[in-house]
């Protein structure tokens, strides 16, 4: 391959790059918030009464310059007192001694790996 042959091949990668990303981080943040559910249906994680709070969790995938960012989050209250407990009084005056019950927390090494595997696979799929 020629030095010209190559820059161009790069020029091409370069080009693709960034949708490749989104899409590696797009599909990591739904299966992220796939496993931060399953994390979230039984013990050691919260019980599930209605499902509400398990099916509040979303991916929101984001275009950035160079590549993408995905943020996975709850809008329920109750989600920071559920992953991290809570002792203490409440702004209501209610008396509170909760344990943690982990969800989240237990699913980043899954994420990171998935992640670092999309990234691998982008890669791979620009350059070849």
């Amino acid at each position: 391959m020629t030095p010209d042959e190559l820059a161009t091949r790069l020029d091409r990668a370069a080009d693709k790059l960034p949708n490749a990303i989104y899409k590696g981080v797009s599909h990591t943040g739904m299966l992220g918030v796939a496993r931060i559910r399953g994390n979230a249906s039984g013990r050691p994680g919260p019980n599930v009464i209605t499902g509400d709070y398990r099916g509040s969790w979303k991916p929101v995938p984001l275009r950035i310059p160079y590549g993408a960012m995905c943020t996975l989050g709850t809008d329920r209250p109750q989600g920071r007192r559920l992953e991290y407990g809570f002792v203490g009084t409440d702004s209501l005056g209610r008396n509170y001694n909760q344990p943690p019950f982990p969800h989240v927390g237990p699913a980043i090494d899954f994420i990171s790996g998935t992640l670092h595997a999309q990234m691998r696979m982008a890669l791979l799929e620009v350059l070849t």
